[in-house]
This record gives structure tokens, C-alpha cells and sequence, in this order.
């Protein structure tokens, strides 16, 4: 099995697509964010790990995310991976992260030992102005460029 994408998420949806393919509507992606309050902050953020599981393979694997601060590890989570042979699955990963202070831990993720990919989240310090309204959860099919909206 290889992963595919990982993303820190608000939120996402699955729905079903013409021909039985499958979407999934992410929203509210990144890889930073203003503290929520003073240092020390505590958060629990969601991440989406995306894999392919050839046709070849038997479907059952172990997912393992890592989370580093420079050299050393401040949280871990494996858990177990089954996708269907030839197809595409995702499995949710959150982990328990404090940061004293601006700065940013790297998600070390990997499909039993295989090849690692490494996504950042870092924290900024505390917003002095309100964040800005959530934008509405992607509806629809759309996959054209915004100019080919309007025509």
C-alpha cells in the first residue's frame, strides 16, 4: 500500500459520483493555524491520510504517524489499514499536540515500513482579530477552473 495525500482537515464529506466513483469534499485544509489562546496550547487536530492499495496487495496493512518536535517524538498513532485491492480508502489520524510556544511538529506518517511522507503543522502566535467566518462545506461536481464558471 502507498500513501497517496495526508492533510490536516476541518472537515470533509464522501459521496457517491456518475459510475459509482466515489468523492470526497475536503474543507477547511491547512498546515498552520493562530493559537487558540496563551502558550501552552493543547489541540487535537484531524488529519486524512489517503492510500492506494494495489491489486496485487492483500488489503491489510499498518498505518503509523509519528509527530515530531525537531528529534523528538511528542505523540504516536498506528492503527490498522484494510482497503480493497486495486481501490483507494482513507483512515482519520489525531493526536494529542502541545506547543510551548510558536512553532511547528512534523507528521511522519508511512504504510508499514515503507517510504515516509512528512506534513507540517505549524502554530503561529494567537490572532489579535477574529478569524474570518468558515467558508460552506464544497457541494456539487464542479471541477473547472473559476473562469469556466461563469461561462
Amino acid at each position: 500500500m502507498q500513501i497517496m495525500s495526508a492533510l490536516f482537515i476541518e472537515h470533509f464529506d464522501m459521496r457517491q459520483a456518475a459510475g459509482g466513483a466515489a468523492r470526497i469534499d475536503l474543507g477547511g485544509v491547512h498546515f498552520s493555524m493562530a493559537a487558540p489562546g496563551p502558550f501552552p496550547v493543547t489541540i487535537t487536530p484531524h488529519m486524512l491520510v489517503l492510500v492506494r492499495c494495489p491489486a496485487s496487495h492483500t488489503g491489510l496493512a499498518a498505518l503509523e504517524v509519528r509527530f515530531m518536535r525537531g528529534d523528538e517524538q511528542v505523540a504516536r498513532n498506528v492503527q490498522p489499514l484494510s482497503v480493497e485491492p486495486g481501490k483507494f480508502g482513507y483512515n482519520l489520524v489525531q493526536a494529542e499536540l502541545t506547543f510551548d510556544e510558536p512553532s511547528t511538529i512534523e507528521a511522519h506518517c508511512r504504510v508499514d515500513q515503507g517510504e515516509v511522507l512528512i506534513i507540517p503543522l505549524s502554530m503561529n502566535p494567537p490572532a489579535d482579530e477574529p478569524a474570518p467566518p468558515a467558508a460552506e462545506p464544497a457541494t456539487g461536481g464542479w471541477t473547472g477552473t473559476p473562469a469556466q464558471q461563469d461561462s
